[in-house]
């Protein structure tokens, strides 16, 4: 992986023991999207972290809530996707009966 992730600090992702920890299954995809896009040159690393520092600071979440603020807010911020898009988005999937995260 290259994505450089913080040990320590606001950025820093939850560890146990040294391991990454993911609470739900749905925390281990969002982090797994965002290293990929990284990875695949859509979004510099240091525009991500600053990204998740200013969400971290802003309000309540958990961690991973705020990891995907962050890269919403990147992607908006670059044009990739339009920030209604999505909210819409989320909308759409929030409506879906329990255990359909996804669509077909």
């Amino acid at each position: 992986m290259s994505a450089p992730l913080d040990i320590e600090g606001a950025a820093a992702p939850p560890r146990t023991n040294g391991e990454l920890l993911f609470a739900e299954p749905w925390e281990s995809r969002a982090f797994g999207m965002v290293v990929a896009l990284h990875e695949a040159g859509v979004f510099g690393w240091s525009q991500f972290r600053d990204a998740l520092v200013a969400r971290i600071a802003a309000g309540e979440a958990t961690y991973y809530q705020h990891w995907l603020g962050a890269v919403e807010d990147v992607l908006a911020a670059r044009g990739t996707v339009a920030a209604g898009e999505i909210t819409a988005r989320v909308h759409l999937l929030a409506d879906r009966p329990a255990g359909h995260d996804h669509l077909h």
